[in-house]
């Protein structure tokens, strides 16, 4: 185990592991491929708000799933959702995991409700509650998410965060749409947020090798150990913290320490 004598080492480390793995190679290996395959903003979101909702087991597994979901909607997400009728939804089966077809037709219907009645996720997303964190805005998007007639089961695919929970899927999302990433990894096409706010996808990889290098010291991966997680990466870079959510995650998977 690597062995820091100071914090500064420790940022030092970090920032040369983020240099490595944060290039153009990490997309094809990523579920961030599936939302680079669209350049219409509204594909890009919707394409990429599924994709992170089933990102959870094998990557591979990941997109293969995500990719035959995207045909499914005939390649072009937005125009399917907001054009779709009953029968396009309920023609569509699938399954990645717990995720079925209850679940993906009511996601579809209420990405529809949320593009024609509330001006679509960025908007949801973007409510100023002068907060230093994000928290609230994803109760938010929960609570607008279901506020239609929903299967109870399918609430579960939503965390949220007032319940403990650390929202890594929905912060990954967020990673993906609001960070301005000069390698092109992340979109960066939402302005209404600022970076800052962001929360490192909090997995098993970045809370195993937090641990390790002393950035955390909780085992639970709940919305406490993110906090924990985000003071020390905020004072390494407060205005992109996340950034340093592909060192902890690759060195996790390339056991790179």
């Amino acid at each position: 185990m690597k062995r820091f004598n100071s914090e500064k080492d420790l940022k030092e480390f970090l920032e040369e592991k983020y240099l490595k793995y944060n290039n153009k190679n990490f997309i094809e290996f990523d579920p961030i491929k599936i939302p680079h395959s669209f350049t219409k903003k509204e594909d890009i979101e919707i394409s990429a708000f599924l994709t992170s909702i089933i990102s959870w087991g094998n990557r591979k597994m990941i997109i293969k799933n995500a990719e035959e979901l995207m045909i499914k909607m005939h390649s072009s997400p937005y125009d399917f959702i907001i054009n779709s009728n009953q029968k396009d939804i309920e023609s569509i089966d699938f399954c990645h995991r717990t995720f079925n077809s209850i679940d993906l037709h009511f996601f579809i219907k209420s990405l529809k409700n949320i593009y024609k009645n509330h001006g679509g996720l960025e908007k949801i997303f973007s409510v100023n509650y002068d907060d230093k964190w994000l928290f609230k805005n994803i109760k938010n998007l929960k609570e607008i998410f279901f506020s239609i007639d929903h299967p109870i089961r399918t609430k579960k695919h939503i965390s949220d965060p007032s319940k403990g929970s650390a929202c890594k899927r929905i912060n990954m999302f967020l990673r993906w749409m609001v960070r301005k990433d000069t390698h092109g990894i992340d979109f960066g096409i939402w302005n209404k947020i600022s970076p800052s706010k962001l929360s490192c996808p909090l997995d098993t990889h970045t809370n195993r090798i937090g641990r390790k290098l002393g950035l955390i010291k909780r085992k639970q991966n709940d919305i406490k150990t993110l906090k924990e997680l985000d003071v020390k990466l905020r004072k390494f870079d407060e205005k992109d913290p996340v950034k340093y959510d592909y060192a902890l995650f690759s060195i996790g998977i390339n056991d790179d320490i």
